[in-house]
């Protein structure tokens, strides 16, 4: 997989995760006392310097009274759309050469 695939890849997880917080309308400190967490930790996790586990994307969704399983979906959805927008080579760009490059010296 391409850096900037799962660059996109992972940006699109972080903000699926922040938007069901948000769509419940709770802050960060108040789904950090679900967990049993911190609020800065909660902020960790929604800025990519802190992984989830399996386990605790599992409590997390669980916490938000979302289906786990409907979560995965919708972002293995998002993901597979994401791997096919944009991501195709480019077509070589044809060189343009000098209009005059081939062509007699000019007389003076």
């Amino acid at each position: 997989m391409s850096k900037s695939l799962y660059s996109r890849h992972n940006e699109a997880f972080l903000k699926k995760l922040k938007g069901l917080r948000e769509s419940r309308q709770l802050r960060q400190a108040d789904l950090g006392d679900l967990l049993g967490r911190s609020q800065g930790w909660v902020s960790y996790v929604e800025s990519g310097a802190i992984t989830l586990n399996v386990i605790e994307l599992r409590e997390w969704i669980e916490a938000l009274e979302f289906n786990f399983l409907e979560f995965l979906q919708e972002l293995d959805e998002e993901l597979r759309w994401l791997s096919g927008v944009g991501l195709r080579p480019r077509p070589h760009k044809r060189t343009v050469r000098a209009a005059h490059s081939r062509r007699a010296p000019r007389e003076k």
